[in-house]
């Protein structure tokens, strides 16, 4: 798997996996109106601005993941629900971490993510409720540190 800088010519299939990662992983976390407002053209807006900060994994010649780091802060992981458990995530984390990411955040309830993230080294840190498309949601947040 490759990971890389991204090309702004990626962004409509970035934000394809990024709908449909999400409608994958949040179906039993997030209700139909929620996932239904986070659809590709939703993620294309948001990347037009951050695409020099996304990193994509490369599968079969194609963009199948990527990531986005805002101040050592990993902001997003998603693969292509058809690409899970090949080895993109992984290798997008240790590029994150590779940067000197050292923080993150998902939904409590988010079981898959958090157990991906523990174990690759991730510690949980704390449990909180905030804002999140109009309701208070359950989130956790995790912190990785360099070292023994």
């Amino acid at each position: 798997m490759i990971v890389r800088r991204a090309r702004k010519a990626e962004i409509p299939a970035l934000a394809r996996i990024a709908a449909d990662s999400y409608r994958a992983a949040f179906a039993g976390i997030l209700e139909r109106r929620a996932l239904e407002s986070r659809d590709a053209a939703f993620f294309a807006e948001r990347f037009a601005s951050v695409w020099r900060r996304l990193r994509v994994a490369t599968g079969a010649g194609r963009p199948v993941g990527f990531s986005l780091v805002t101040r050592r802060h990993l902001d997003m992981l998603f693969v292509d629900p058809g690409f899970v458990g090949r080895g993109a995530g992984r290798a997008l984390l240790r590029e994150a971490e590779s940067r000197g990411t050292c923080t993150l955040e998902c939904f409590r309830d988010n079981a898959q993510a958090r157990r991906f993230y523990e174990l690759a080294g991730w510690r949980l840190v704390r449990s909180y409720e905030r804002d999140f498309i109009g309701r208070a949601r359950a989130f956790v947040l995790y912190e990785k540190t360099s070292g023994p």
